[in-house]
């Protein structure tokens, strides 16, 4: 199984010219699977809901969408895309897996970061996963990786593979993915972009160093910090079906959930 990262560098608001530089990155590569960073074709730092408005598409009948469904298609790759989503008047934080069929599963931010919470609405779908040829693959997008328990509830699901569209300012991300892989024994694909955002007096600046980790916790390739970049891996996803570090332990069936009550709080 061959699959990667696009790291890119988008330009806040400039969509069209984005998508153009994400495609060409993407041109030459052949993969199975090709994630793409959080809110990839748009830009980040939105200062209002509606400017934020303005830019979001409908999922899956968004020109953006669409134009990934045919690329899948053409290029026999899944992609996991994130973008702004508009539904029924809110808009959300999402990402998109793209079927090589050119079928569309949808996942929308649960745990918004920073200044997102004024301006998205709070992500209402579940940590679900989808099939990825005979495994299985969940999403989840950015500051979710902070929080133990979103890829916790997707290796309980049957997860591989965790697709991890991502638009890091925070230095920890890099770092605690594998640690997500080891407890879960999964792989994981992480997508960051490079550049900054500025509104007003304020700039963020993102810290690139997408990755692919695998079952133990090796980071198997890894982005520089400031300049756009893909990378194109084989992992056998066999590996993720074992989940017992030593012959007398396995890491899902060990748990002991009536010692977690305050996880259900």
């Amino acid at each position: 199984m061959r699959v990667g990262y696009v790291q890119t560098k988008p330009e806040f608001g400039k969509k069209k010219e984005n998508i153009e530089n994400a495609l060409e990155l993407i041109d030459q590569l052949d993969a199975d699977l090709l994630v793409l960073p959080e809110l990839f074709s748009t830009g980040y730092f939105f200062p209002s809901r509606r400017e934020l408005a303005k830019y979001a598409e409908e999922i899956p009948y968004g020109r953006t969408t669409k134009l990934f469904q045919s690329l899948a298609k053409k290029k026999k790759c899944a992609f996991v895309i994130g973008m702004a989503e508009k539904k029924d008047g809110r808009c959300y934080n999402s990402s998109a897996y793209i079927t090589p069929t050119g079928e569309v599963h949808l996942y929308r931010k649960v745990h918004l970061f920073y200044k997102e919470q004024f301006i998205f609405n709070r992500g209402n779908l579940k940590f679900k996963v989808f099939p990825f040829y005979e495994y299985k693959l969940g999403m989840m997008i950015c500051f979710d990786y902070i929080f133990p328990e979103a890829c916790r509830v997707l290796a309980l699901r049957g997860a591989n593979i965790v697709c991890h569209p991502s638009n890091l300012v925070l230095n920890y991300c890099q770092i605690t993915m594998p640690i997500r892989s080891i407890e879960n024994r999964i792989f994981t694909i992480t997508a960051n972009r490079v550049g900054s955002d500025t509104v007003g007096d304020e700039t963020l600046k993102f810290t690139g160093m997408s990755q692919i980790t695998d079952v133990d916790g090796n980071v198997l390739v890894r982005a520089g910090k400031n300049k756009t970049a893909v990378a194109v891996q084989d992992i056998d996803l066999r590996r993720s079906l074992k989940k017992m570090p030593t012959e007398f332990n396995d890491l899902i069936k060990d748990r002991r959930p009536d010692f977690y009550e305050e996880l259900l709080r």
